[in-house]
């Protein structure tokens, strides 16, 4: 057994169908009073109806939340937040919505309650996101971990079976890095793996039939798992590429994971082999960047970033901005890797599977 350090993060999590029914409970609980609830415009309906469930308890609702947390809207929700006496901020839907309410954690430390709709997993982080200038700022703080996640499986049948499938493989994408992390230990190597097979397992159920809720609950699962590797270890060279394409090209975040993650993959299965057959076991023994690629494709996936509206011009933008300040890789990154990177991207581009001579 190798040595290793673990420190377990402070939430609370309830979980199963129905779940939601407690919210009232879980606001008490926070010693909260006035609780802002966060949404995207999309989900303007479900944050209206969480307010007339908490009643008074509920000072109103923002549903202004987007993509990658531009710093103005960040800003605006703080506001929004004092304005209203706010002493909690209530996030429910993906990670757009997660994501705000951390900004306003990290300004005014207000506790969150966070309700996923989605397989984000940012919930079960203390990482925060903010994009300026084009650039997304990444960091850890322990004030913007939510804490409180309520998991309801019922609340995830209305996302759309292409947005089931990329969120699930963007989960998928913490626990594959989780693996080969450099402060990786065995109590996250167990979450990750069992996180991958959860996902992968639920994927063609949710195809199958999207008001499965045993598939839901087995992906929401599977999404607190690999969500709670991406809040106790470091990300690699994938997360990386994909901070850079979302934040500098406004490319949407489970997507771009999506395409991304088989590629990153073979990049680093050489220097990560353990990992790879870790993942590899998970998938039901098909080799880890290949098994990977076939799981989004053959379930309707997007598998390029020619899909998503990426222009192969700016593909030499994303490798320098990439390299400027690259995160820590099983497979070293630095000056020299400016080809291999590009040919990653390249073949991500074109939407060929990992490793492919065309």
């Amino acid at each position: 057994m190798r040595d290793f350090v673990y420190t377990g993060q402070p939430s609370r999590v309830i979980f199963g169908a129905g779940s939601l029914q407690h919210l009232e409970r879980e606001v008490k609980l926070l010693g909260a009073e006035r609780a802002l609830i966060l949404c995207t415009p999309e989900q303007q309906g479900i944050a209206e109806h969480i307010a007339t469930l908490l009643g008074a308890r509920a000072a109103g609702v923002y549903p202004k939340a987007v993509m990658h947390v531009p710093a103005e809207t960040a800003a605006a929700a703080v506001a929004e937040a004092q304005r209203l006496g706010a002493d909690c901020a209530l996030a429910v839907g993906g990670g757009s919505t997660t994501g705000l309410g951390k900004a306003i954690a990290l300004q005014s430390s207000l506790p969150i309650l966070a309700i996923p709709t989605t397989y984000a997993g940012s919930e079960m982080t203390p990482i925060y996101g903010i994009t300026e200038a084009g650039l997304k700022k990444t960091g850890r703080d322990a004030r913007v971990l939510p804490r409180t996640v309520i998991y309801d499986p019922e609340l995830s049948v209305s996302l759309p079976v292409g947005l089931s499938v990329t969120s699930a493989m963007n989960a998928i994408a913490h626990a594959a890095e989780g693996l080969y992390a450099q402060d990786s230990n065995p109590i996250m190597d167990l979450m990750a793996e069992e996180g991958i097979r959860a996902l992968a397992a639920a994927i063609p159920r949710l195809v199958a039939n999207a008001a499965d809720i045993d598939a839901r609950s087995d992906a929401l699962y599977g999404a607190w798992l690999c969500g709670t590797v991406l809040g106790n270890v470091g990300m690699a060279l994938h997360h990386k590429l994909c901070h850079t394409l979302g934040g500098t090209f406004n490319l949407p975040h489970a997507e771009v994971h999506t395409v991304i993650l088989p590629h990153a993959m073979h990049f680093n299965a050489a220097a990560a082999p353990v990992a790879m057959q870790k993942i590899s076991r998970a998938l039901g023994g098909a080799p880890a960047a290949q098994g990977l690629y076939q799981l989004a494709k053959e379930h309707g996936a997007p598998v390029s970033l020619r899909e998503l509206g990426m222009q192969a011009e700016d593909l030499d933008t994303v490798v320098r901005l990439a390299l400027q300040n690259p995160y820590w890789n099983p497979r070293a990154i630095g000056p020299d890797s400016s080809v291999a990177l590009r040919a990653l991207l390249q073949q991500a581009w074109e939407g060929v599977s990992p490793g492919s001579s065309n």
